[in-house]
């Protein structure tokens, strides 16, 4: 069996878990080509990578959200049709998405089968939490980036039997759990002048800001800027008193697992997030909705906290690779 393994290449979380899943794939009696598309993220994979495209890439902006002039910049909607016409999906006997948008809309075009392994596709299920606030342009979006003919999810919890509880990388599952004293933030969307502004409000607390826009260490009184590697970042989140990061998937479910309190602040005008944010409050994960002076008391709340959420999130990727091969077989 020829399967294509299509990850998104737009933050790190894609390809972080592609790196468990990968392994899993390539103990079935099948042949594995890989195919990245993106140019967002701080994470490689340690294995050969047939198609490497630029695909269509959300660019983080300094200021809480996705800067929509730069995506709309970069889109270059020619070079993306080529992409699209220019991948042979109809070589494959199966085509694993993970919310990737050449691969799904060339197997859309060609009318072929094309399977979603992706947090997303739990996001869209009918059963998983959705924010008070409407968002029909965001759902659209979320529904038409990457279309699919199957979906299989993974989600905070199981909502129902096709969506599974995160994928934790082995990095994070072998991690030595410790306390120091300081917290770990991982805000991609905001700039660290923002960063430093807010945090500094709280005297006395240590910070360690993991920037997606600095590239040189620097401290600055309590709180120190450091570069994202994947080494120090899980470090640092295993030595923590607590998580602020984004209303990303794997960050708030590799804290979860880490058993540390978590505060997130989910992106402005990401349908996606403000879904995540939904679910983890309802689990009781504090949620703030910006780096705004009115919300430094709950912050200061949540410093003040001992609030640690139990998840159970057994290592299970085996599993859930080989029932979704079993699916495609039974669909041959």
């Amino acid at each position: 069996m020829k399967v294509l393994y299509a990850i998104q290449g737009t933050g790190n979380g894609h390809l972080s878990r592609a790196r468990d899943v990968i392994p899993a794939l390539l103990k079935q009696e099948i042949s594995l080509d890989l195919l990245v598309s993106g140019i967002q993220a701080d994470v490689s994979l340690p294995y050969p990578i047939t198609y490497q495209l630029k695909g269509l890439s959300f660019i983080f902006g300094k200021k809480g959200g996705v800067d929509m002039w730069k995506t709309y910049y970069r889109a270059n909607s020619l070079r993306l049709q080529k992409e699209i016409k220019s991948i042979p999906v109809e070589s494959y006997d199966l085509v694993i998405n993970d919310f990737e948008p050449v691969t799904a809309w060339a197997c859309k075009l060609k009318q072929l089968p094309c399977y979603s392994f992706s947090h997303q596709a739990a996001v869209l299920s009918p059963k998983a939490p959705k924010p008070k606030k409407k968002d029909p342009f965001g759902k659209w979006i979320l529904q038409n980036y990457a279309p699919t003919s199957r979906q299989f999810g993974l989600h905070f919890q199981s909502y129902e039997p096709n969506i599974y509880t995160p994928i934790i990388r082995k990095d994070i599952r072998e991690a030595k759990i410790t306390q120091n004293d300081h917290y770990t933030v991982y805000l991609p969307s905001y700039s660290d002048e923002k960063l430093i502004q807010f945090l500094s409000k709280f005297k006395g607390v240590k910070w360690q800001v993991f920037s997606k826009h600095n590239k040189k260490e620097h401290v600055n009184e309590h709180i120190h800027i450091r570069p994202i590697t994947n080494h120090d970042f899980v470090a640092s989140m295993a030595s923590s008193k607590g998580i602020v990061c984004g209303a990303g998937f794997e960050t708030p479910a590799e804290s979860l697992f880490l058993q540390k309190k978590l505060l997130v602040i989910p992106m402005k005008g990401q349908y996606e997030q403000q879904c995540n944010a939904a679910a983890l409050s309802k689990i009781g994960v504090s949620v703030i909705k910006s780096l705004k002076k009115k919300h430094l008391d709950k912050m200061q709340h949540w410093l003040d906290s001992e609030d640690i959420i139990s998840v159970d999130y057994p290592d299970i990727t085996e599993q859930m690779v080989s029932q979704l091969l079993a699916t495609s077989f039974k669909s041959h």
